[in-house]
């Protein structure tokens, strides 16, 4: 596994981490016993960074995270976690009060004195430029409930307007071979700053495995059923807010690039690694539902793909997928 540093945090991550959110909720049913398994089998493959929010599941998997830290107390896993979705969002909502609110919440939840990294979730665009809300990020550091603070962004400005500002650590945006535009101008400027980047939603939601078809089924409880056209939250954290039937068709070529590029890897494997090996990435993260899943994912963390990957990615991308994605982004 390789190890790159998180950015501001100084701290040394797995390439590639373990999303969390299937442990909570939104991916179909993942019992207790599977999800403390999936944590073990993560670990065990060279895993030493795993991400949360304090809405996944309304905290349960920040608690699956945290009673698995109790019983592996030198594991030596940082765990970074998000807040400020528990409420409407609005601006006026993302106050220091509430901050502290949320993070004795996720420090209880973990089991942790100080967490590792905490990140907004998502907030309003206007968040972003509000100097209150960094000073009062920065309180939560000098009281020690935090140790470092970071973003998660759906645009690109708006991980611009965090890499420009002083302590944020990390920004957390979706990159993967269906969303490029963040290889532009967020990872220049971001490894320019010293920004650690934590790519998010690096498999399209599943699609880049190749293993979806245009009558694959899912869960009426699993957010690829439910929020396809963004019923309930932001469309780009589904399909990377591409058409599911667009994307199939994309992941199917994308999937024949792996094979050339790697013959012995997965589809998801190639796709993972390909992130990874973008300059300025600090720590891919993938969910997994399985053991299986985690160790498969780990692996990635060791492949070397070719250079020529990259540009037939670009054009895939030009090709099929651009003229998808919304604008925004």
């Amino acid at each position: 596994m390789q190890t790159r540093i998180l950015g501001r945090t100084g701290r040394t991550v797995s390439v590639i981490g373990l999303g969390t959110w299937q442990l909570g909720a939104d991916w179909g049913d993942v019992d207790e016993a599977d999800a403390l398994a999936v944590l073990d089998a993560a670990h065990e493959s060279g895993v030493s960074f795993f991400d949360t929010a304090d809405v996944y599941g309304d905290g349960r998997s920040e608690s699956l995270i945290g009673q698995w830290l109790r019983a592996n107390p030198r594991s030596g896993v940082t765990v970074a976690t998000k807040m400020g979705r528990r409420m409407p969002q609005e601006h006026a909502n993302y106050s220091l009060a509430n901050f502290r609110a949320w993070t004795d919440r996720s420090r209880a939840n973990l089991g942790v004195d100080t967490l590792d990294l905490l990140q907004l979730h998502c907030p309003p665009t206007s968040v972003y430029g509000d100097d209150r809300v960094y000073d009062a990020l920065d309180t939560l550091v000098d009281e020690g409930a935090i140790a470092a603070y970071g973003v998660s962004v759906e645009r690109v400005d708006e991980a611009l307007a965090a890499i420009a500002r002083p302590h944020v650590a990390s920004v957390q945006i979706i990159l993967n071979a269906f969303r490029l535009k963040p290889l532009d101008e967020v990872l220049p400027a971001a490894e320019q700053a010293g920004v650690g980047i934590i790519a998010r939603v690096p498999l399209a939601s599943g699609l880049l495995s190749g293993r979806y078809t245009l009558d694959t089924e899912f869960a009426a409880d699993d957010h690829r059923n439910f929020n396809r056209h963004g019923e309930s939250f932001d469309v780009g954290e589904t399909f990377s807010g591409v058409d599911y039937a667009t994307g199939v068709r994309a992941a199917a070529e994308f999937t024949e690039l792996a094979r050339t590029a790697a013959p012995n890897a997965t589809a998801a494997q190639v796709a993972l690694a390909w992130i990874a090996q973008q300059p300025g990435v600090s720590s891919v993260i993938p969910g997994a539902r399985t053991p299986e899943q985690a160790r498969a994912n780990a692996a990635a963390g060791a492949l070397e793909l070719p250079a020529s990957l990259d540009a037939a990615v670009r054009e895939l991308y030009d090709r099929d997928i651009r003229a998808q994605v919304h604008e925004r982004w």
